[in-house]
């Protein structure tokens, strides 16, 4: 096994270790929330996280507003997007890495990452994403963008090749 192997095979067992680090951050998340039995709740256009949608023509952007001192854990997007932070600062922890964002800047985010969102500073982000039918029905366009295990994004993977 040639060294390069050796540091690739490391970076995918600490990549897989993360993932179950932020998959228990998640539970432990979700159990604190009244109501959710452990489960994911439907956290639409919630006082704790407002949304604002906006369509054009193939474009959806959904709109998220962050308090200070408030965390989120995103969903798994499917396909490569595109995330501003427009104002605030924040610190997004993925299987890969810990990195802050200080506003304004944007992020090329690929698809298959799930993130633990930290609000550092009250916040404002968006996600721009392609809908070329320029479906407006939030619940489809959720479908179709970000799922929420990993094994769901391998089996969505595996039926694009």
């Amino acid at each position: 096994m040639s060294k390069n192997q050796v540091e690739k095979r490391t970076k995918q067992e600490i990549a897989l270790d993360t993932r179950e680090i932020i998959s228990n951050i998640e539970q432990e998340l979700l159990e604190m929330v009244p109501h959710s039995n452990g489960n994911l709740v439907d956290y639409h256009d919630s006082v704790h996280f407002p949304l604002k949608h906006t369509f054009a023509d193939g474009i959806y952007v959904r709109q998220m507003t962050m308090n200070k001192g408030s965390y989120c854990i995103g969903a798994i997007h499917k396909d490569l997007h595109v995330w501003f932070l427009l104002t605030g600062h924040i610190t997004v922890i993925t299987e890969n890495n810990k990195e802050d964002y200080v506003a304004p800047c944007y992020v090329v985010a690929k698809p298959g990452t799930k993130r633990v969102i930290g609000a550092n500073e009250d916040s404002i982000f968006v996600n721009i994403h392609q809908n070329p039918d320029n479906c407006k029905d939030i619940e489809m366009l959720e479908d179709r963008l970000t799922t929420n295990s990993w094994r769901e994004y391998e089996e969505y993977i595996n039926k694009k090749q």
